[in-house]
């Protein structure tokens, strides 16, 4: 059971991540990169929060682990404290398997 809770973390974290890399190198780009939508590692950082308040069953596990991966997928904006500065990304400039 717990190599089973194991894999659902690491399977919500990269389903986190993979979603925070496309809304990155293709969401941001198609809706223009606008300067009002915070950077989605608030969003990681929020679910976080919701999940270890309500750390109860599996889904507060996977609701963490999701926030996680988002979170993950834009360390970089993070460490450098971006809320809602527009990345300035062009097609060209996109790279999906990274740590952005």
């Amino acid at each position: 059971m717990i190599i089973l809770n194991i894999l659902n973390f690491l399977a919500a974290g990269f389903l986190g991540y993979l979603i925070g890399r496309w809304s990155d190198s293709y969401l941001n780009i198609w809706i223009g990169d606008p300067a009002w939508l915070p950077h989605h590692w608030i969003y990681g950082l929020i679910l976080m929060i919701i999940g270890i308040f309500f750390f109860k069953n599996n889904l507060e596990i996977w609701i963490f682990s999701f926030g996680l991966g988002l979170f993950i997928s834009d360390l970089k904006d993070f460490l450098d404290l971006k809320f809602f500065e527009p990345d300035g990304k062009t097609k060209e400039d996109r790279r999906f398997w990274h740590i952005d």
